[in-house]
């Protein structure tokens, strides 16, 4: 497999029926393993904390460290003796259909390529960094396991429904930017925030966002942004409040909110429990109102 620094070196990779790929664990080169280190240790230490203890406990028994980039299949064992979940590696990001059918049946689909590092701070597209430091240590966690294979099981339905935007939000304000109540104070179990050390602070120490209570239907209504920090973060009270709220005929939900206007993705409104109302500072000086 010839690699060019700069480029997804598993671009052109052969790909199974459900969008797999060899990851090839071998042919990471000195230099990827090595940022792999680097990232691992800037975002381990920002995270102390800050990251919900759950996710650094997972971290630990999921032996995830600072050397090198962490083979899917050895990983995968370790996982699967937890909570029957295993990671794949898959090239990029995956079908809709693809995706949700590896949720459903406990396989998480991990980007394999590790950022060039001319992108080393930010990376629009998920890859490997992104998805196993953000997302997999959770998956350790026995609510939270069951939480995203009902969320697989969900999006199957909601494709079926025509309702798939609706449920990405959820997945986006719980999954990838999820705060959560902890006895220690607000802490970050989203991934999107995780794996971002600027956002991992912003999130939880900055005057700009909203922080709001979750509430599922508030979140299937609002919008969000994805080329920046977020305007509004949603806070659960545990693990297990978020796996009940989901345990519901969402039939019913997209009944109501397919009904309802959008809120943007700043806005708050009159039924909303605010922990924070956001001074939206940091998003008016970027366009200079």
């Amino acid at each position: 497999m010839t690699h060019f620094e700069g480029k997804n070196r598993y671009e052109n990779a052969p790909r199974a029926a459900d969008f797999t790929i060899d990851q090839a664990w071998h042919t990471y080169s000195a230099a990827e393993h090595d940022r792999w280190d680097r990232l691992f240790r800037r975002q381990r230490e920002i995270a102390k904390g800050r990251a919900s203890e759950t996710a650094l406990r997972a971290m630990a028994e999921l032996e995830l460290s600072a050397s090198g980039i962490p083979d899917m299949n050895v990983l995968s064992d370790r996982l699967e003796s937890i909570t029957g979940w295993r990671v794949v590696p898959v090239a990029g990001l995956v079908p809709d259909e693809v995706f949700f059918d590896h949720l459903a049946n406990r396989r998480f689909p991990a980007g394999a390529f590790i950022r060039p590092e001319a992108e080393f701070d930010y990376l629009q597209e998920p890859d490997i960094f992104h998805d196993i430091f953000g997302h997999v240590p959770l998956l350790a966690n026995d609510v939270f396991a069951d939480f995203m294979e009902a969320y697989g099981k969900g999006g199957q339905r909601a494709m079926k429904l025509g309702q798939l935007h609706h449920l990405a939000r959820l997945y986006w304000y719980t999954v990838e930017f999820g705060l959560i109540r902890e006895p220690q104070g607000l802490r970050i179990y989203g991934a999107g925030i995780l794996s971002s050390p600027r956002e991992t602070v912003f999130a939880l120490e900055d005057d700009s966002p909203n922080r709001i209570a979750f509430d599922l239907q508030r979140i299937m209504r609002t919008s969000y942004i994805i080329d920046d920090f977020q305007q509004t973060y949603f806070v659960i009270d545990s693990f297990d409040a978020l796996l009940e709220a989901c345990y519901q005929d969402f039939g019913d939900v997209y009944g109501k909110v397919k009904f309802q206007a959008d809120i943007d993705a700043h806005e708050t409104v009159p039924e909303d429990k605010l922990i924070h109302r956001g001074t939206l500072d940091y998003f008016r000086d970027k366009v200079g109102v």
